[in-house]
């Protein structure tokens, strides 16, 4: 049992390529860490040090593999346009994350210290913008159409964390509020991800449509998962603070459900509404944790798995279209499934 009392399961970052199976899908992102070097490479030792902070720490790079897999369908090498559509959306990703730490006042991220608590936060905010300004660039070079699109996806994240913020310590936010959150936050960046790793490999329009459908319910899948994590999960398996979501006031669906849980809302109302110290954190964590809510999550989360692979499906080659599959099932792989 873990020090909260709740049962302890092992939850392992999600290995995207091994789980993708696909020939040529290693080499490709193996290919991928270099260029990523390259492309926030400004020359100055400082700015340089502070680009590449996580990007040297490691990370899923799940975002570029979706891009690489919906591009190649393992069926032959990524292309030079494939990998920097894959570098395009993955330094989106960082610039998010670097933001998102200066306005959580994070000190970890990938189990290294973070960059706002390594070099304060206006030179994490800069950097996260000089990240944003490469990816535009980017994408620029590889048509207006990709450029157009990550333009979209990038006010559509800004909109996803303006809705999260708004909401932030309301014991009243509804579902409807938290689902709009993760599809600007999380999804709209794996449907984005899909999408150009589609264009850049030259798919047909169908076809495109199809992989960005999945990768918006794998996105909204992969949000749930992370919020269960969040509540359920241990310091070291996420790489930051367990419950961290809860004591800034980010009220996710298992917090949700569990506030409205007759048997446990009672309990657990009293202590949301501001920021929670480490002893109430993890009581809080508790309840949630011990209540109905990580149990009718993952439900809730089944629902797009079913989506996710029924788009999987039509995918045209049948190997990606079935690594796919089996990737979204695989998020939920562990997780509780009754009280």
């Amino acid at each position: 049992m873990s020090p909260l009392g709740i049962l302890r399961l092992s939850f392992p970052l999600v290995d995207t390529a091994s789980l993708l199976s696909l020939p040529y899908l290693q080499d490709d992102l193996a290919r991928l860490e270099p260029e990523l070097r390259e492309a926030v490479s400004s020359g100055d030792r400082f700015l340089d040090e502070v680009t590449t902070h996580l990007i040297a720490a490691g990370g899923k790079r799940l975002r570029p593999c979706l891009a690489l897999a919906a591009a190649t369908g393992g069926r032959r090498a990524a292309t030079s346009d494939d990998l920097q559509g894959a570098v395009a959306v993955e330094l989106v990703h960082l610039a998010s994350l670097y933001h998102d730490d200066v306005m959580d006042e994070a000190l970890v991220r990938r189990n290294v210290e973070s960059v706002n608590a390594r070099f304060g936060n206006l030179v994490a905010i800069v950097a996260g913008d000089f990240l944003l300004a490469r990816s535009a660039e980017i994408a620029a070079s590889l048509g207006t159409e990709i450029a157009a699109l990550l333009a979209n996806t990038l006010g559509l994240l800004c909109q996803g964390q303006v809705t999260e913020v708004r909401s932030a310590f309301s014991t009243e936010r509804s579902t409807e509020d938290y689902l709009r959150t993760i599809e600007g936050k999380t999804a709209a960046l794996m449907s984005t991800s899909c999408r150009i790793g589609a264009l850049t490999g030259g798919l047909p329009r169908p076809e495109v449509d199809v992989l960005t459908r999945f990768g918006r319910c794998f996105g909204m899948l992969f949000q749930l998962r992370d919020d269960i994590l969040d509540v359920i999960a241990t310091d070291e398996e996420l790489g930051k603070p367990a419950g961290q979501d809860l004591a800034e006031g980010i009220y996710t669906l298992p917090v949700l459900l569990a506030l409205r849980d007759q048997s446990t809302g009672p309990e657990l109302r009293p202590l949301l509404g501001s920021p929670l110290e480490q002893p109430e954190r993890d009581k809080a964590r508790h309840i949630v944790a011990e209540s109905g809510a990580i149990v009718d999550t993952v439900a809730a989360g089944r629902r797009y798995v079913d989506e996710a692979v029924e788009a999987a499906r039509s995918v045209g080659e049948a190997s990606l279209g079935r690594s796919l599959g089996d990737l979204a099932r695989s998020l939920l792989e562990g997780l509780p499934v009754s009280r």
